[in-house]
């Protein structure tokens, strides 16, 4: 016997039959997949909200005064958030029958836009130079306000600065050539062949090898030259330009600049010594300031020393690592001195028994650290005027 169904009901295992389109009046959003497959379209994608978020992205566009105006109407209308970027997005949830009219209906939206955006960019941008013509022109024909004040670089003026101190004591200003000979440079100074300063990572050589011809790696031999050609007593202080084979950093550079002191004499001992480097530091460091020695070795001095000098900024006083410009040490090092070698006197002709000498030497790169505060060797080798004219002509 056949069951008789009740009207309006469907059996389990029916379908309601599928709605078409175009017997619909309503339609409704989807944001996801159909999985029937039926050509839904979403309101995003409606051809009439399309065409508004066209003519709302033209207008603000042609509306825009200034780039930043049309930046803002790029991101609102161009953006990952603007209309026609979220009916992009959509088109993925078409089925594939529709998905090619919409594509190309959004698309050729977007490309209006960005056609229209470029145009005024255009625009936007001659405008701009326009007016930096107009605002920023300068007539060269007219007499200057001012001059630039002068400046000579810092290190020329600290040299300046050391270099008088010592001539204020009596003693005279030595210069010697840039480019050396091997025997000037490490022989006379007792820097035997097997020396480590001699070899090529340390020093320029002349090509080739052989030649016995180097950058001088230190204002020495200007102070061989002295005893060469002068009778003692000699007292000369010798700056210049010396080169290293080192890299450019920090606290490094391959030319840098040197000052070393001589004096040969008759009776000269370490007191002697102690004493020129004491009237030296409080030349440049100011009155009250102390020094010590600490031993060390250099070919060219016997007995040699390293001198320090109390830190100007804390005085001593403060704990480790607090001062800067010591780093709570107390002491900064000022560079190295000694009793001329008999040997480098023998070298140059000068009777060891008869006269002796002493000799101290620092970085003119150092003193201008120290005296200033520069933190880099990189300022003082770039070039950058403004550098120098912060020192002005004096320091």
């Amino acid at each position: 016997m056949t069951q008789t169904q009740s009207p309006g009901v469907t059996g389990a295992d029916e379908r309601p039959p599928p709605v078409n389109p175009s017997e619909s009046s309503e339609r409704t959003p989807m944001s996801g997949p159909n999985t029937n497959y039926d050509p839904v379209e979403v309101s995003a994608l409606d051809p009439a909200n399309v065409d508004a978020a066209v003519q709302q992205a033209l207008s603000a566009i042609a509306e825009a005064a200034s780039l930043d105006d049309l930046k803002a109407a790029r991101i609102a209308h161009q953006g990952e958030k603007s209309p026609l970027a979220l009916a992009n997005r959509e088109i993925g949830a078409l089925p594939p029958s529709a998905k090619a009219e919409a594509g190309k209906r959004v698309g050729q939206a977007r490309g209006r836009v960005g056609q229209a955006l470029a145009a005024r960019q255009a625009e936007l941008e001659a405008e701009r130079d326009e007016r930096i013509l107009v605002e920023e022109r300068v007539d060269v024909t007219l007499p200057a306000l001012r001059r630039q004040p002068g400046a000579r670089h810092p290190i020329e003026l600290v040299a300046q600065r050391l270099a008088d101190a010592f001539v204020g004591m009596g003693w005279e200003v030595a210069e010697g050539p840039e480019l050396e000979s091997e025997w000037l440079n490490f022989d006379a100074l007792n820097l035997g062949p097997d020396h480590p300063a001699r070899q090529m990572q340390d020093t320029f050589f002349l090509d080739p090898v052989d030649s016995g011809l180097v950058l001088r790696t230190q204002t020495s031999p200007v102070q061989i030259r002295t005893m060469l050609e002068k009778e003692p007593p000699i007292y000369v202080v010798a700056p210049g330009k010396v080169f290293r084979t080192d890299d450019l950093d920090a606290t490094h550079t391959p030319v840098f600049h040197q000052i070393e002191c001589l004096a040969i004499d008759k009776g000269l001992t370490m007191a002697h010594l102690r004493g020129a480097l004491d009237a030296f530091v409080r030349i440049m460091f100011g009155e009250g300031t102390r020094t010590r020695v600490r031993a060390s070795y250099f070919p060219f001095t016997e007995p040699s020393m390293e001198t320090d000098f109390v830190c100007f900024a804390c005085h001593g006083d403060s704990a480790p690592g607090e001062c800067r410009t010591c780093g709570g040490s107390g002491w900064i090092e000022l560079g190295g001195s000694g009793m001329v070698n008999r040997k480098v006197l023998r070298a140059c002709g000068i009777d060891p028994d008869v006269y002796s000498g002493f000799a101290f030497g620092l970085g003119i790169e150092r003193a201008l650290m120290l005296r200033h505060g520069v933190q880099g060797m990189h300022d003082m080798v770039e070039g950058d005027v403004r550098f120098s004219q912060q020192f002005g002509m004096e320091v």
